[in-house]
């Protein structure tokens, strides 16, 4: 039985679709048993709508990720993009108002799509993460970078780790630290052991998925997650973990992994 240093978090945005709405899905997080939630931007949603949902769900929100623009579009973003500066700026003052509202601590970054990086958007990138990072500074917030693999998300900027530990080592803010989804991580470079251990100092939040069908740890896949759960363990990971998966079949079905492993929710 392992020593229950581990919590979970689960993803609104993939977990619990049994209801339409990501606001009714803070309840059924809630009643499975669930202390913590993370998100997408509740697109849709006024900040009243989401502080109340969590709200009467009394349950903590750990993550929330960045406006990212018009979803229509394939819009993930605008910090790598030049010429989208206003936007960005603006998808920054917004979600902090939401994760204000939502006591949320932390929020992902996203850096968009390109089709053919230039050094203009590595430039881009880095004004636009400084200012992101000196206003999220001021209300206690973590900015959070994740590499996401170009398998699921073609063409997306933020697509390597070495990239993202340089420009976390660049700019050198306290508030400002890798995201590291262990899917991606996998899909990208693999060598999850080693990788864990060197990146563990910059990391701010974890996420899982079984590869490559993005289902529970315990499904089949490549990747051992009793192993890997028992590793971050090891190295001193206490914090929350984000379960960004798709349900094989319910998500409270889902859950039976936890406890299989030794963990509580």
């Amino acid at each position: 039985m392992n020593s229950i240093n581990l919590k979970f978090a689960s993803n609104l945005s993939f977990m619990f679709i049994e209801a339409p709405s990501i606001i009714d899905r803070y309840k059924l997080a809630k009643e499975a048993g669930f202390k913590a939630v993370e998100s997408g931007f509740p697109f849709g949603f006024s900040i009243e709508d989401v502080s109340k949902a969590k709200k009467n769900a009394d349950i903590e929100q750990v993550l929330i990720n960045v406006f990212t623009g018009d979803i229509s579009k394939g819009e993930l973003g605008f910090a790598a993009i030049p010429g989208e500066e206003e936007n960005f700026k603006k998808s920054i003052d917004l979600t902090i108002e939401y994760a204000n509202a939502l006591n949320c601590k932390r929020i992902h970054v996203m850096s968009g799509k390109v089709n053919q990086i230039t050094t203009i958007n590595d430039d881009t990138y880095i004004k636009n993460l400084l200012y992101a990072v000196e206003k999220f500074e001021k209300e206690g917030i973590i900015a959070l970078i994740e590499p996401i693999n170009n398998i699921t998300v073609p063409n997306y900027y933020m697509n390597s780790f070495q990239k993202g530990l340089d420009v976390i080592k660049k700019i050198n803010k306290s508030n400002l630290k890798l995201q590291l989804d262990i899917f991606h991580l996998q899909h990208i470079c693999g060598n999850i052991t080693k990788n864990i251990k060197e990146l563990l100092p910059y990391i701010g939040h974890i996420q899982i998925a079984q590869v490559p069908d993005r289902h529970e740890p315990d499904t089949s896949g490549e990747i051992d997650y009793k192993y890997v759960l028992s590793l971050l363990e090891t190295e001193g990971y206490n914090d929350y973990i984000g379960l960004e998966y798709h349900p094989m079949s319910s998500s409270i079905n889902g859950l039976n992994w936890i406890q299989k492993y030794g963990y509580k929710l």
